[in-house]
């Protein structure tokens, strides 16, 4: 139901834009948040690795969630005012923008499926380094006092995991919205609403996570195709309904691939319950 609101409330916005600010600022709007939608649900699936190779408690999940996206909203506003100065002074960088989508998007959509390894990101081998660390779990707190020394528990480390992803999809996602609309309220926006209900949405997929298969081939064309869309801009500016067009049939289509060629094995289905399980608890 939560996850029923936050997308109503998105729309609700984007009616609001098409009212008072017509309709190629409500396309923008809706635009940017199919991709940053998208891009959520594919950095869910690092979130779900994540917590569970940290082996985080279920009543413990939301916390993460929150904080994390949290921080990711910082972020993001953040990466926003700062890619809007930049395309503001140096318009030149657009074109930085658009070859670095391009080739990410080269990249992503021929690079072979991996393990996701949380504790080997670079930001979270300094943290372990860096802070005494507890091997247990210690409730619901991020740090504890013992003998005098103040100590991290996994809780935080496992916060950590989470920010450093956020980071990386950020690098994608800002440059990604950029392309669609140079107005920092619409990118922003955009993303704000698109993070709002990400913690909800995981509740929702987490049990089903394994089906979107397609979806990163999908968001590898889609990241590839608003890469070049920046590119040629100079050329030829791609219109914004055609734009909207252009992502919703690629991300709608490897969704809708990966649900129909995508059967759960027993195997899976069992690792399913068990997640629910987990999660109900």
């Amino acid at each position: 139901m939560w996850s029923v609101v936050w997308v109503g409330l998105a729309l609700l916005f984007n009616a609001g834009l098409y009212v008072w600010f017509g309709p190629q600022a409500a396309l923008e709007f809706l635009t940017g948040y199919l991709i940053e939608k998208a891009l959520s649900i594919d950095n869910l699936f690092v979130i779900l690795v994540i917590v569970t190779s940290l082996a985080v408690p279920a009543d413990l999940q939301h916390k993460i969630l929150f904080w994390g996206i949290l921080g990711a909203l910082v972020m993001r506003g953040a990466f926003v005012f700062a890619g809007a100065a930049l395309l503001r002074n140096f318009h030149w960088t657009i074109y930085v923008f658009g070859g670095l989508l391009l080739i990410t998007g080269i990249r992503l959509f021929f690079q072979r499926e991996a393990p996701v390894r949380p504790l080997d990101n670079l930001l979270v081998r300094l943290f372990s380094r860096a802070v005494p660390l507890l091997k247990e779990y210690r409730g619901a707190s991020f740090t504890v006092l013992e003998k005098g020394r103040r100590y991290a528990t996994p809780l935080l480390l496992s916060l950590v995991a989470v920010e450093a992803s956020d980071l990386l999809f950020a690098v994608d996602s800002i440059p990604a919205i950029f392309a669609i609309t140079p107005d920092p309220f619409i990118v922003f926006t955009s993303n704000i609403f698109a993070l709002l209900g990400l913690r909800s949405l995981y509740f929702v997929l987490a049990d089903v996570m394994g089906r979107f298969r397609y979806l990163k081939a999908g968001l590898a064309l889609t990241l590839a195709f608003v890469g070049l869309k920046m590119m040629i801009s100079a050329v030829y500016v791609v219109p914004i309904a055609a734009s909207l067009a252009g992502v919703t049939l690629l991300i709608g289509g490897s969704i809708v691939v990966s649900l129909v060629r995508v059967r759960p094995t027993i195997a899976e289905g069992g690792a399913a319950s068990k997640s629910a399980r987990l999660i109900k608890t």
